[in-house]
């Protein structure tokens, strides 16, 4: 696929960002889906159609809503969301927690700061977290859920295999995504640590921490991002205590799959 593809590298600063503001919500959309402005030029990059950043203030959240025929991975960086679900799941999801919902058919879930009301503790501070949709392979399928706890393999500064639905990290991925074309990776790095993007039709990295220096690109803050296409290999290196995420995506959306 690659050989159709113009390679290019396109760099998202973070303050060019359209936001979400309310009085307990602020959210960083990197594309146009569910901002109430439609940008019909910045609709996905691969099969990613939302990658969202929020900050939820204590006590409130997103109160019950539906979803349909999206894998949703929510990662959280800061606090903890409680999340439940009309399948019947439920959980608290924090920093190191894997996280997968498969809306499938339908599904109506609830996302909250109100782990106090399982805990008895009652936060004081946001929680801040990133989510992120993809299309599934098929549509209509009965929904799922799916979480684990991967800290420990975040430790050792590498890129880890968060979700994925490629053959490939069958046994690797700490959770699986209905779709076979899509992967997303995880490091949280030291200063001066690498890692090596993989190659892939598309790649979106996205730093949720702190900075890196991108080869052959330069300097990347926190809630920059960079679409690739037709590219990778390139090398990223912290230049402070980081945390990068990165979607592996060796197809895109069609034309019809996203309004």
């Amino acid at each position: 696929m690659t050989g159709l593809l113009t390679p290019s590298i396109d760099v998202r600063r973070a303050g060019l960002r359209p936001a979400s503001r309310l009085t307990w919500l602020d959210s960083r959309h990197s594309f146009s889906l569910g901002t109430g402005r439609p940008d019909p030029t910045n609709t996905h990059h691969g099969l990613l159609l939302v990658n969202n950043e929020d900050l939820v203030q204590p006590g409130m959240g997103f109160e019950t809503h539906p979803h349909q025929d999206m894998e949703i991975v929510t990662w959280v960086l800061q606090g903890s969301l409680v999340h439940q679900d009309s399948s019947g799941h439920s959980g608290v999801i924090y920093p190191g927690l894997a996280q997968r919902m498969s809306a499938g058919s339908g599904i109506l879930h609830s996302e909250k700061n109100d782990s106090y009301r399982l805990t008895g503790d009652r936060p004081t501070d946001p929680v801040h977290f990133l989510q992120m949709w993809v299309l599934p392979d098929e549509a209509g399928v009965a929904p799922g859920y799916e979480q684990l706890e991967i800290d420990d393999e975040l430790l050792a500064g590498a890129l880890v295999t968060v979700a994925s639905g490629m053959d490939q990290h069958r046994d690797a991925s700490a959770i699986r995504i209905r779709n076979r074309h899509a992967a997303l990776h995880a490091a949280r790095l030291r200063p001066g640590q690498q890692v090596t993007l993989p190659e892939a039709p598309y790649l979106h990295l996205f730093v949720a921490r702190g900075s890196v220096d991108l080869e052959g690109t330069g300097a990347l803050a926190q809630g920059d991002a960079v679409r690739f296409t037709a590219t990778g290999g390139q090398r990223v290196t912290a230049t402070g205590p980081a945390e990068i995420l990165v979607w592996e995506m060796h197809a895109t959306v069609t034309l019809g799959q996203v309004a």
